[in-house]
């Protein structure tokens, strides 16, 4: 009686798993003709002059473009730029704001005290700091990377400041109930338990860095896609434009995706079963 129990449920998780993969196979698809009736549209519409494809470029006009720009390599050398300083941004930001979320946590005073100007940065649009940072720094690629340093440390900070005061409280006082150090209580419940709110922060970084590193090549880049943009849009090649765009949104997918790959094998780690 016991093994026909268990071989029916063994055949209703199956029948689960079944239908979860065949889920996720229809998610896939369905993505993909979304993409293709996207393209497909925009290239009849302007093929037919219902748009204009000079204006608004069309999918086979920036595979042309595609082509050229990897045959001379311009192309790998500007996504390279803008990837590197992106990376390095979205680096800094995110450890100095867990570093100062921590200091916070760790002291109220200095918690107090730094709260109503973080509450004033967060809201300041920090792209209008680009000119100024552009000035004080010089016209080079540190201050690029500063600048998507600012447009994402101040979301990380305040994301996982508010992680760590928001953690049950009942575990603080079991730890401190059998003696356990303020350091324990850091390590042992506050960063385990706040992974998921620092990963989320990472993946709101991701948008943020290139915000801040495509403001930064618009104002004094020599290269990159922000500089490529820029100086395409003034020589009205378009399709170099659009193609910068998608590459853009690309890139950003791929580090999305990259973030949500170390969350999984962080909690898999963390909960192994």
């Amino acid at each position: 009686m016991y093994d026909k129990n268990s071989n029916e449920i063994s055949q209703s998780q199956k029948i689960y798993l079944q239908k979860l993969k065949r889920r996720k196979i229809n998610i896939t698809i369905s993505r993909f003709l979304i993409l293709v009736i996207i393209f497909s549209a925009w290239e009849i519409t302007a093929n037919l002059g219902i748009i204009d494809p000079f204006i608004f470029s069309s999918p086979s006009r920036m595979f042309k473009a595609l082509i050229n720009m990897l045959k001379d390599g311009s192309l790998w050398l500007h996504i390279g730029i803008t990837l590197f300083e992106t990376v390095i941004g979205f680096l800094l930001g995110t450890f100095i704001g867990v570093g100062v979320a921590i200091i916070m946590w760790w002291n109220k005073f200095i918690s107090d005290v730094l709260e109503p100007y973080l509450v004033v940065l967060n809201s300041l649009p920090k792209t209008a700091l680009a000119p100024i940072i552009i000035v004080w720094m010089g016209n080079n690629m540190s201050s690029i990377i500063v600048v998507a340093l600012l447009t994402s440390v101040i979301v990380t900070l305040l994301s996982v400041y508010d992680g760590f005061m928001h953690i049950d409280e009942d575990k603080i006082k079991l730890i401190k109930t059998f003696g356990g150090t303020k350091k324990q209580i850091l390590f042992k419940v506050i960063l385990p338990a706040s992974i998921p709110t620092m990963v989320n922060a990472l993946k709101i970084n991701i948008g943020l860095s290139y915000v801040g590193v495509i403001v930064g090549e618009f104002l004094v880049a020599k290269a990159g896609l922000g500089y490529l943009i820029t100086y395409s849009s003034q020589t009205f090649k378009l399709d170099v434009v659009m193609l910068s765009v998608i590459i853009l949104a690309i890139l950003s997918a791929l580090m999305y995706q990259a973030v949500s790959i170390i969350e999984k094998l962080i909690l898999k780690k963390i909960n192994p079963q």
